[in-house]
């Protein structure tokens, strides 16, 4: 076993252990300077975000081609000491062969994790057919267990982010099926309510379950989601917001009226210099 391999077999051991018991939050840095600042502060794992990476490029959530997301997440695997969950989007595939040809490449990234999502990006249809889902979540663990590397698969369920009219019982089939299915975390975007997470939770027990949590909510924290048996908290695309919605307020306030207020909000130059200072 080499460095590479031996680093990310330690990160892998630590990122299962910490679905075990308890409650953690996984945060999502989207590139590597944030990565760094998230591992200062303390946090024990992070997760690529999709949308927060697209955004830094110029780009739409689900416009970057694979390869630039696997250097992106191989990067962000690189970048820190702490296990990394890939948001590996559908697979970049549909075909369940294809999956798992993809699910190979990102676990060679060195990440501890990766999800892979139902939803097919076509607005006309816009979560994969049931069966063909399941096998698409099939294929990714099969290529996992072949690569001998037993990263942590989470199968996601999309059915809350497209407005799907009965989405607490679908999205709970759903996962049951991709529990089954050989995912080892599932994870439903979307879902708010604490008796509905309760639920996915009970359903897929003894499995861990995810929640996002984007926006603030009076219903939610790290305890009372630890409380209803959540094992993984991730925030998504909402870091890379916040700092989009700082940048946006502060040029536009440029632009608009040729002041300089917004700037007072700035974190010291120094603060954010002596944390990356100390990586040399």
């Amino acid at each position: 076993m080499n460095h590479n391999e031996s680093t990310q077999s330690s990160s892998v051991a630590h990122f299962r252990a910490l679905h075990k018991s308890g409650c953690f939050v996984l945060p999502n840095p989207w590139d590597v300077g944030t990565a760094i600042y998230l591992q200062h502060l303390g946090f024990k794992a992070l997760a690529t975000t999709s949308a927060g990476f697209a955004f830094s490029r110029g780009l739409p959530d689900g416009k970057v081609a694979r390869d630039e997301m696997l250097a992106h997440i191989r990067e962000i695997a690189g970048a820190t000491s702490l296990p990394v969950n890939a948001d590996f989007l559908n697979g970049f595939a549909a075909e369940p062969e294809d999956v798992a040809v993809n699910v190979k490449l990102c676990v060679a990234t060195g990440a501890a994790g990766l999800s892979i999502e139902d939803s097919t990006g076509d607005d006309a249809a816009p979560l994969y057919e049931e069966r063909l889902a399941i096998e698409r979540v099939q294929a990714a663990r099969t290529a996992i267990d072949d690569s001998k590397i037993p990263v942590v698969l989470t199968g996601r369920c999309e059915a809350w982010l497209i407005g799907h009219p009965d989405a607490l019982n679908f999205a709970r089939k759903r996962l049951v099926a991709y529990a089954e299915a050989g995912a080892d975390c599932l994870y439903a975007p979307g879902v708010r309510e604490p008796d509905e997470i309760g639920q996915l939770v009970k359903a897929v027990a003894p499995k861990p379950v995810n929640v996002l949590v984007s926006r603030p909510s009076e219903k939610l924290s790290v305890a009372r989601l630890a409380d209803l048996g959540v094992r993984r908290i991730s925030v998504g695309s909402a870091l890379a917001c916040v700092a989009w919605g700082a940048f946006i307020r502060s040029a536009r306030e440029i632009a608009e009226s040729g002041t300089f207020n917004s700037l007072s909000g700035a974190v010291p130059f120094a603060e954010i210099n002596s944390v990356f200072g100390k990586r040399n």
